[in-house]
């Protein structure tokens, strides 16, 4: 794929407004006609660009009332057993490899600090290849959008 033009990047801010903006309303705001919208989008979804469409929430309405940053530190060899085992713990809503003072940062949502405490401690402490984890709690969440 080409690089992304100023055209593109406006067309994906817009949908990261709002993923369910019509396509006359994109072609609209970037200023080109619904064909070129449809006809860029559908390029950049077939480049990979565009990997999905999502719906942003508040997490203490949904009932979440304890979040937290998670990181760990992991022996490095085992990263896609660590990957497979947290992908399955429903609470991790985000998770990335990184680099640093530690290989993996989480984020976890949890009922209550109770959850959250079993989540950390029985849940992902108990996957063999976490050498250690460092919680973070989150007092407030901000968005862009």
């Amino acid at each position: 794929m080409t690089a992304l033009d100023e055209i593109d990047h406006a067309i994906l801010a817009e949908l990261r407004r709002d993923a369910r903006a019509s396509m006359t309303a994109i072609a609209d705001v970037v200023h080109i006609s619904r064909a070129g919208a449809h006809a860029r989008i559908k390029r950049l979804t077939d480049a990979g660009v565009i990997t999905g469409y999502s719906v942003r929430t508040d997490p203490v309405l949904l009932g979440h009332h304890a979040s937290a940053y998670v990181t760990l530190a992991i022996e490095q060899a085992t990263w896609q057993d660590v990957r497979d085992r947290l992908q399955a713990i429903p609470e991790v809503e985000h998770m990335a490899l990184v680099g640093g003072d530690f290989d993996v940062i989480l984020l976890v949502r949890a009922n209550d600090a109770r959850d959250l405490r079993r989540i950390v401690l029985e849940d992902i402490q108990a996957i063999p290849s976490v050498r250690s984890t460092r919680t973070t709690l989150i007092f407030e969440d901000f968005s862009r959008a």
